[in-house]
């Protein structure tokens, strides 16, 4: 049976994602993810013409969903300097995941980021647009547009910190940080 072409994409995506997250792109090979995803390889190689198009098409998809994620845990609570705290629960929530490994785009800069300008765009677009999300609701808290950068760091340190030594404690540690600089 021949899959439609937007479901064959979805599986291929899916299978990837969880590979190179778990195993690191030189680790993950063409034929794993057609094992995986069950879509064949000359099908995959007509959707994606190589695994740094499959690589860059699995960032993409996952920004739109990490970051939706965290909006949609951050504009639940009320208090607008609460919200910005709040970045740091949800990165806590993250970091304790049976399955996380880290932030998947650092991890992927480390293996091709010095050698596939189209990786490297992705990551610098994740990154740009989880900043200009933390602005917004800087802004939208009143406060300081110097802040922005400063949580930004707090985040990704913890996003780091975390991915190397396991579990929520960055986030903790992030977090009270950021409490420490809104009570400025």
């Amino acid at each position: 049976m021949v899959l439609p072409v937007n479901e064959a994409r979805d599986r291929a995506l899916d299978a990837a994602e969880q590979l190179i997250y778990a195993r690191g792109v030189h680790a993950v090979g063409m034929d794993d993810v057609r094992e995986l995803s069950g879509v064949s390889l000359k099908r995959l190689y007509a959707l994606f013409p190589g695994k740094e198009a499959l690589v860059e098409a699995v960032l993409e998809r996952r920004d739109g969903r990490w970051r939706q994620r965290l909006a949609d845990f951050v504009t639940r609570v009320g208090d607008r300097d609460e919200r910005l705290l709040a970045v740091f629960d949800w990165l806590a929530e993250w970091f304790a995941e049976p399955d996380f490994r880290g932030c998947a785009w650092i991890n992927v800069f480390g293996e091709l980021g010095s050698t596939s300008p189209a990786v490297l765009a992705q990551v610098r677009g994740h990154k740009r647009r989880f900043a200009e999300q933390l602005a917004g609701w800087v802004a939208d808290a009143h406060r300081p547009a110097e802040l922005a950068p400063q949580l930004l760091l707090l985040a990704e340190g913890a996003m780091v910190t975390a991915g190397i030594h396991g579990g929520p404690g960055p986030a903790h540690e992030a977090r009270r940080a950021a409490a420490a600089l809104l009570s400025r």
